[in-house]
């Protein structure tokens, strides 16, 4: 067996596939210390520039000395905080929903939520390029599995015709990570209504960044009802960790007793819930990092203007610039780190074949001068760069 490991490694790095950890020295920001340099990151999810916030750790400071730094059980034994709760009725009312669920990390969301959803008789439809987790747990789910093209509405309904399930569960992105382009929710949520099924939506590079006072997707699109189930992360635009799941109080009810990746694990530690109470209460005062985010997204837009490569349509934190091969994408990452900048090469599985991309994260953290700075590089770097 570890002879074959090392064989499928060694084909990673002719492919130009091999990814490789970097080791962080500084708090998450937009200027770090990675390896022993420090560098101008594009890389981070922490879209309004919380992770680092000092409301946030004064919170963490206060709260681990009040409920220790370990939840100690599972949450239907013992591991179930009052920071825990207070967090659970304070999210759902911030998205304005009947309940919320913490889980401890989107992965954990997504199978939980999926496998206690939809089981032998049912049927999960995902997007094809819907995130890993959303695929692992459409497949753990034992479910029928049915996936449709990115954004595709009449596929969608094909399937949704066709389909003799017991209950049927549409699950997607809400904002797709590696494009940056927003599902057509209100057009899957009317086939919900026609087809009799419920809306599914993982919302984690929404949440934070778009709607009204950062509320997300749902909110963004103007859309409420009762098929509707949400799920957000907590370490990227609210700047902690873990995630929650938001909708009917039933649905919620039923996922404390049925989604195994809640009922068999200990809960994040409290001092984390107390964390977030402050970080949510900065993102609903935050339209003025949102709107300086937007404005960062027009500066990149505005001046980067290349020809090889193409940035991809977004109006979110997620902006991605399409170079296609494999060599190339890394040979244009590897560049600007050697000018100080950090923006990672995204290469297949997490994208298909052929569409290798570098994913520049905007933070609200980030100025002007630092979007324009990269833009010039990139600029640059169009004549220099080539595939190998």
């Amino acid at each position: 067996m570890l002879q074959a490991l090392q064989q499928e490694l060694d084909k990673r790095k002719v492919d130009g596939l091999m990814r490789q950890r970097r080791l962080l020295d500084s708090p998450q920001a937009e200027h770090i210390v990675a390896n022993n340099q420090a560098f101008l990151s594009f890389c981070s999810n922490d879209y309004l520039g919380l992770a680092n916030h000092p409301k946030l750790i004064a919170a963490m400071q206060e709260a681990a000395g009040l409920s220790g730094v370990g939840s100690g059980a599972s949450n239907l034994i013992t591991g179930h905080h009052r920071y825990h709760d207070k967090l659970e009725k304070r999210l759902a009312q911030f998205v304005e929903m009947p309940a919320a669920l913490l889980f401890s990390a989107g992965y954990m969301a997504n199978i939980g939520v999926l496998g206690a959803l939809a089981g032998r008789e049912d049927a999960i439809f995902a997007d094809k390029l819907n995130h890993a987790c959303l695929n692992d747990g459409g497949y753990y789910s034992l479910a029928d599995f049915k996936r449709f093209s990115h954004n595709d509405v009449q596929a969608l309904e094909t399937l949704l015709k066709a389909s003799t399930a017991k209950h049927k569960l549409i699950a997607v992105d809400a904002v797709f990570s590696m494009d940056g382009d927003i599902a057509p929710l209100a057009e899957y949520l009317a086939l919900c209504e026609r087809y009799d099924a419920y809306l599914y939506v993982d919302d984690a590079h929404g949440f934070g960044v778009l709607g009204q006072h950062g509320q997300g997707s749902l909110n963004h699109l103007g859309l409420k009802s009762p098929r509707l189930i949400m799920m957000a992360t907590l370490g990227k635009a609210a700047g902690v960790a873990g995630a929650f799941v938001a909708g009917e109080q039933v649905v919620v009810d039923y996922l404390i007793q049925k989604a195994n990746s809640y009922v068999y694990s200990t809960p994040a530690p409290p001092a984390l819930s107390a964390t977030l109470l402050a970080s949510v209460d900065l993102i609903a005062q935050g339209d003025a990092l949102r709107n300086h985010l937007q404005t960062l997204i027009a500066t990149l837009k505005q001046h980067l203007q290349v020809s090889r490569w193409q940035l991809m349509p977004s109006i979110t934190a997620v902006q991605p610039l399409l170079v296609g091969n494999n060599y190339e994408a890394l040979a244009l990452s590897e560049h600007l780190q050697a000018q100080g900048i950090l923006v990672p090469a995204i290469r297949q599985p997490t994208v298909p074949v052929n569409t290798s991309r570098l994913r520049i994260s905007l933070s609200a953290a980030h100025r002007v001068e630092d979007v324009i700075r990269l833009a010039d590089t990139i600029n640059q770097a169009e004549t220099v760069v080539q595939a190998a």
